[in-house]
Formats: structure tokens, C-alpha cells, sequence
């Protein structure tokens, strides 16, 4: 399947959609990850994993534009939510050098900034060893998508 919005719907407790991510969320903050949840899982599900992606980042690398905040995978299937700082599943290496979560932190005087944050269910359980970076992550993924969907948030630094 390619890379198609699906009927899964995702959400989070600490944001609404498109409305501004809050500042214990971002690099200027806590720096931890918000609570996430989804439902309406395509049928078959039997793993999901996470990115967070800034299309808005003035950055072009390895062929593709953006700045990845977070990369989560080796999630099962029975998970329909992540708490706040999340240490579930695999992380994969954000766009900072790190692995696991890195928040919003567009460069100073940049204006408003969208942060993605997608959830993509997959066929199988996936087994992928820490420290992917995305183009690798998403060439392992993308034969066992049955779905995906987003949540749009904003951030401005201050």
C-alpha cells in the first residue's frame, strides 16, 4: 500500500489539532514527548510506529526536507496510546543525533512552525533495532502499511 491517509484518527490530551504545541513539549521545555492515542486501526493491525516530522525546518538532507523530532517503532499491536515521556517501543535517531524524543525547537526569529506527529499501523510486529534513521526505518515499514494518519500541532519559539 502506499503512503495513503487511512480512517485512524489520533490524538492527544495535550494539544488539540492545529492548535499550539505546549512549551513542556518542546526543546525550550521538559523536552518530553506528549500522550498520544488512536483508534480505528485498520483491520489486520499487528504493530504501529511513530514519527514526528517538521516540514517547516529550513533543512535539506539525505534527499528529503524537514527536521525529524522523533522516530518510535516495534510498537505491538494491542497499544492504542502512549503516556506523556513515552518509553515504549524502539527509538529510532531524530534529526539532533539522539535517539529517542527531541522537541520542538525551530531556529530563533522563524515564526510558526508544524510539527506532524503520524501513527502507521502495520501487518506485523516489527523487530528493528534502535537507532534507525527515517529514509531506513520507512524502506523496512513500507511493505507492512496497512494504514496511517496524523496530528498537526504548532509551535513558535519564544
Amino acid at each position: 500500500m502506499a503512503f495513503a491517509l487511512s480512517d485512524m484518527q489520533l490524538e492527544s490530551s495535550a494539544f488539540e489539532a492545529h492548535d499550539a504545541i505546549p512549551r513542556r513539549y518542546s526543546g525550550e521545555g521538559n523536552d518530553v514527548s506528549p500522550a498520544l492515542s488512536w483508534r480505528d486501526a485498520p483491520e489486520g493491525t499487528k504493530g504501529y510506529a511513530i514519527i514526528c516530522h517538521d516540514p517547516d525546518a529550513p533543512l535539506v538532507q539525505h534527499g528529503s526536507y524537514g527536521f525529524v523530532h522523533w522516530l518510535l517503532y516495534n510498537l505491538p499491536g494491542s497499544t492504542t496510546s502512549l503516556p506523556e515521556g513515552a518509553s515504549d517501543g524502539t527509538s529510532g535517531k531524530n534529526d539532533f543525533g539522539k535517539v529517542g524524543y527531541g522537541g520542538p525547537m525551530p531556529p530563533e526569529d522563524h515564526g510558526v512552525h508544524h510539527y506532524y506527529f503520524w501513527v502507521l499501523a502495520l501487518d506485523k510486529p516489527t523487530d528493528l533495532p534502535e537507532g534507525l534513521g527515517l529514509e531506513e526505518l520507512l524502506k523496512q515499514l513500507e511493505p507492512h502499511l496497512l494504514g496511517m494518519n496524523r496530528l498537526i500541532g504548532t509551535y513558535r519559539r519564544v
